[in-house]
């Protein structure tokens, strides 16, 4: 299977400091052409966490071009745990504990889109006018949330919402899951750092992808998250499925 994507892809990305910390400690990656985007949230209160999240980035910029959606998942790992152990040698070499980041990627393959991630960085998908979150945040709070000890509202505001448990570089053993979703033409996917999903429901940004212009998108959503404070840094790609040979259809199963 070839990992050329059946679809036309747009995409855009902004990130922001915002209104607290004085670095942004976010990075991403915005590739529609090769079918690739990331963002990477270096860990808040750890050593040089732009570093940390600049390397994560900088390694998937380095992906090869594969045959298949497996082997190009397989790549990712590999380039990650690669930044894994540059980022362990690193906080080594400057005798701190850790430095770390969170990563969450999205690939495009054939018909199919795959996602890698470590941490609390979010992939939604809004489809059909529904916003589902597709990844599982790496977080003591997420574990209390799924065990029914809090609600999604409270875990937005809970003290300890900050506390991960996977992220590159935190660990010498890196823990990384993924998953494989069939893409439908109009698919639109957020890829997003804490920053975002801390400060608005789904419901919010479910409203965003409906009424904005889509390039407009992410500027609306960074926007509504420095309204809400702009406690952490901000970032947001928002990514858009184009079926090639969907109006092609239409014009040759015309309705009765």
């Amino acid at each position: 299977m070839s990992c050329a994507s059946q679809f036309c892809w747009t995409s855009s990305a902004r990130s922001d400091t915002g209104r607290v910390r004085e670095i942004n400690e976010d990075a991403c990656l915005d590739e529609p052409e090769a079918g690739r985007w990331a963002v990477a949230d270096g860990m808040g209160g750890h050593a040089v966490g732009d570093l940390a999240s600049r390397t994560v980035i900088d390694a998937l910029t380095q992906l090869t071009a594969p045959h298949g959606l497996r082997t190009l998942i397989a790549d990712v790992r590999a380039r990650l745990q690669s930044a894994n152990r540059q980022l362990r040698d690193e906080a080594a070499r400057r005798q701190v504990q850790r430095i770390g980041s969170t990563v969450v990627v999205l690939l495009a393959c054939d018909r199919f889109c795959g996602y890698v991630w470590a941490g609390d960085s979010r992939i939604y998908l809004y489809r059909a006018g529904q916003l589902r979150q597709l990844t599982r945040d790496h977080s003591q709070v997420e574990e209390l949330r799924s065990l029914g000890v809090i609600t999604e509202e409270e875990a937005r505001h809970h003290p300890a919402q900050h506390m991960i448990t996977r992220a590159v570089g935190a660990t010498d053993l890196l823990e990384l899951d993924d998953d494989a979703i069939e893409v439908a033409d109009g698919d639109v996917f957020l890829l997003c750092s804490d920053g975002l999903s801390n400060e608005l429901s789904n419901d919010e940004i479910a409203d965003v992808l409906t009424s904005a212009e889509r390039e407009n998108a992410c500027g609306e959503l960074v926007d509504l998250a420095l309204a809400r404070g702009g406690r952490d840094n901000i970032t947001a790609v928002v990514v858009e499925a184009h079926d090639p040979n969907a109006s092609e259809k239409t014009l040759l199963n015309p309705a009765p």
